[in-house]
């Protein structure tokens, strides 16, 4: 199902394909775009339902450094002080970390990191944070630290029950994501229900997890992105909504009222995906103009645009 298309002058140059759904607040298909159920591996959009496992599982964290645990940060030193502050409080260090070493996001923050003399690092891998949390779960809870990463860990045991709690969908597969922690699938709609759940919780009262990762990352939209990042960009335009980006052209977001969307860009495409995202959140409810500065995608001709990547669907974009 196109769910975008890229023009550049009067011509449309690409398509991009794939699969979104919107649930609204009770559950229900307002609108589908391919299959809603289609099995995918949700990426780094999984981190928020990682970081209720965690705190199912004795994590105390909330605020900034339970923000970075559902992130995919830039690696500014902002994010890089929180990690190092998660890490510290648990009495651990960076070498405990176990993500794949990678340079940071942010073109500046890599610039600096080089220019410092520092080569690629698990700290400034944009998954430090979460991995930092799954360590100090490790502590709280009296587990193992060196083989946190391991399918059979407590702690992994627990990221299934919680997954498959909050989308309704008991995984059907299991692999290893880019940073090395183990990856889950699930269906388009399950991850919807599941966002929708964690925004909703926000306004419940009591410290349920699902509140409590909702809460961290409305009110830190910054510490789950950075500089420039979409995801960082729609959090602070839509209040109450709780999103994540993952890799391969996956997104997920959930609204204050319980109704959601998820996406998935069937080639893997990022340059979609804030275009799709602000499509599907106009159908949610959202209004427009709230949307308008995340969902500009421009296409660019010797630095001037010269056309836009622009959704096939939603209204007043």
């Amino acid at each position: 199902m196109p769910l975008a298309l890229v023009r550049r002058g009067d011509l449309v140059e690409s398509v991009h394909a794939g699969h979104v759904v919107v649930l609204a607040p009770d559950g229900s298909v307002r609108l589908a775009l391919g299959d809603p159920d289609v099995v995918v591996w949700p990426r780094s959009s999984l981190k928020p339902l990682q970081a209720v496992a965690m705190l199912r599982s004795g994590l105390d964290v909330d605020g900034e450094r339970l923000a970075l645990a559902c992130a995919s940060h830039n690696a500014e030193d902002g994010h890089l002080d929180v990690v190092r502050g998660v890490l510290a409080a648990a009495g651990l260090t960076e070498d405990d970390l176990q993500n794949t070493p990678d340079w940071p996001l942010h073109a500046e923050a890599a610039f600096a990191w080089r220019t410092a003399g520092h080569g690629a690092a698990s700290l400034t891998q944009n998954c430090s944070g979460k991995h930092a949390a799954m360590l100090a779960t490790c502590r709280a809870a009296g587990w193992d630290t060196a083989t946190y990463r391991d399918p059979a860990h407590p702690l992994q045991r627990a990221v299934v029950q919680a997954v498959t709690d909050l989308t309704g969908d008991a995984p059907a597969h299991a692999t290893v994501d880019g940073c090395g922690a183990p990856l889950l699938s699930t269906t388009l709609r399950g991850l919807a229900r599941a966002f929708g759940r964690v925004a909703a919780a926000v306004a419940e009262p009591g410290t349920s997890p699902e509140a409590r990762v909702g809460r961290a990352m409305a009110a830190h939209p910054w510490h789950v992105g950075g500089t420039g990042r979409d995801v960082t960009a729609v959090m602070q335009a839509v209040p109450g909504l709780v999103a994540k980006d993952g890799a391969d052209g996956v997104y997920a977001a959930g609204l204050a009222d319980g109704g959601a969307v998820a996406l998935k860009v069937a080639d893997g495409a990022g340059r979609p995906r804030a275009a799709v995202l602000a499509a599907a959140l106009t159908v949610a409810g959202v209004d427009p103009a709230l949307l308008r500065d995340v969902a500009a995608t421009p296409v660019l001709g010797h630095g001037q645009p010269v056309g836009a990547v622009e959704a096939t669907f939603g209204t007043g974009l």
